[in-house]
């Protein structure tokens, strides 16, 4: 353990925060990124937000791998340097091209930092004090993530787009200096060789398939050669991918991680979830403004409320976890994110009324997202082994992500390409995705019983089946 565990959490959130909150701001700077370069169309731009969300996605499970054999530490600094170089590169881009060339160099190096991160928190802390660690880094980037927007619309405000990334420049150099100086290395105990680099190959290339399918798909059509192309690129080369990791040698991911019913069944919580969360915060923006005809820094503002709910809640899941298992947490707060759905769409005819029923639905939302977000990255890897820290919290991240991916081209379908039509049936409609992903959630985490121990010494085999 390491003299000061906290010290290795914070220095770990701060950089965890700045790749979360990079993967939502973007979502309210569109429009001022598109009057920066009006010669490029709106359909060519936007691969300065998908680009950064395919390439994290379909990296993140390959780094979490490579940290684990080369040093979750030399990953971590690697990452966050590249991730605040990218972001200088973001802010100073004389071309979309290079805009978007510099988004994908910033997806890479918070690939790189994400599951190292998490890998270093669990390795800091005593087994019976994890999942508050765990719940508390879990909480930050959770917090990074639904704050963007409402950041986002202020720091455009006042500054311009390109301080959205700016802004992470400081915070970067004070992680990497803190990082140097605070973070002891470690790897998997059976790190030896390269981890197969077909393998990781084809992960990549499905990933990438399966999330320009999910996020071109909507513009050209279900039924598009192109999207019909990239779904079967994608559904052929994972399988090979599997075929691939069951046979190797040394395989770019363990799929013997899947036979553990916990890490099954918390993964398919966090895709689920990870949807509706996206297509929460986006109704919500798009609600505010087209609905109750609020600007986008009210808006922003109106949203901050439901984010600094998020970490209070994540802390008392995380020490009720630690003494009781993840299950009831996760049930708890499935079970208020779907109720504060519902709430949303019985009040969502109402007229403009922020005390009455905006911010207590919000503090709802908040609460539920705290309980729910981090407690979901403690309970898919509780009963992993050591050397599997890394690689199983950057799986679990990739579900995450490919579940905003979905998220962000169900709310376009729901409410439309830009939400200014929206009628309050499309809200409801909207917010039906809250209550459906939330008792989802909950019931995906039926099965989720405390682990047979806090968390499990490399020797340790991965179990079989979880101890619901």
């Amino acid at each position: 353990m390491t003299r000061s565990p906290w010290a290795v959490l914070s220095v770990c959130s701060i950089a965890v925060f700045l790749a979360s909150l990079d993967g939502t701001v973007l979502y309210v700077a569109f429009q001022d990124i598109q009057r920066s370069y009006a010669d490029v169309s709106a359909a060519d731009l936007s691969w300065v937000i998908n680009a950064y969300t395919i390439a994290y996605a379909a990296l993140l499970v390959p780094a979490g791998r490579l940290a684990d054999r080369y040093g979750r530490r030399r990953f971590f600094l690697a990452g966050v340097t590249l991730f605040s170089v990218a972001s200088l590169l973001c802010g100073i881009a004389p071309t979309a091209g290079l805009l978007v060339f510099a988004r994908v160099l910033q997806a890479v190096g918070a690939a790189a930092l994400l599951p190292a991160s998490l890998a270093l928190v669990l390795a800091a802390f005593p087994p019976e004090r994890r999942a508050s660690a765990v719940a508390t880094w879990g909480a930050v980037g959770g917090l990074a993530a639904a704050i963007g927007p409402s950041l986002g619309s202020v720091v455009i405000d006042k500054l311009g787009w390109p301080w959205v990334f700016f802004i992470n420049l400081p915070l970067g150099l004070l992680a990497v200096l803190r990082g140097r100086k605070l973070l002891t290395e470690s790897r998997a105990d059976a790190a030896l060789g390269v981890p197969d680099p077909t393998g990781i190959a084809l992960l990549v290339v499905g990933m990438t398939a399966a999330a320009c399918a999910v996020v071109k798909g909507a513009d050209w059509g279900a039924a598009d050669p192109r999207t019909l192309a990239c779904g079967a690129g994608a559904l052929l080369t994972l399988v090979l991918f599997t075929l691939r990791a069951r046979t190797a040698a040394d395989p770019a991911v363990n799929v013997r991680l899947f036979l553990d019913a916990r890490f099954a069944f918390a993964n398919a919580a966090t895709f689920l979830f990870g949807i509706a969360f996206v297509v929460m915060f986006f109704g919500n923006v798009f609600f505010l403004t087209q609905h109750w005809h609020y600007t986008l820094r009210e808006a922003g503002l109106a949203i901050t409320p439901g984010p600094l709910t998020v970490i209070p809640f994540a802390m008392l899941g995380g020490r009720i976890a630690d003494r009781h298992g993840h299950r009831n947490v996760l049930v708890a707060g499935g079970l208020l994110f779907a109720l504060s759905g519902l709430w949303f769409v019985l009040g969502v005819r109402h007229a403009p009324d922020f005390w009455g029923e905006w911010l207590p639905r919000s503090i709802l939302t908040g609460a539920a997202v705290g309980l729910v977000l981090p407690s979901l990255s403690g309970a898919a890897v509780a009963n992993l082994p050591r050397q599997d820290f890394a690689v199983g919290g950057a799986i679990n991240q990739a579900m995450r992500q490919f579940g905003s991916v979905l998220g962000v081209a169900l709310a376009i379908v729901i409410l439309g390409e830009e939400g200014s039509h929206a009628e309050a049936a499309a809200f409801e409609r909207a917010y039906a995705v809250l209550i459906a992903g939330g008792l989802l959630t909950a019931l995906l985490s039926l099965p989720l019983g405390r682990p047979r121990t806090l968390l499990r010494d490399a020797s340790t085999p991965v179990p079989v089946a979880s101890d619901a």
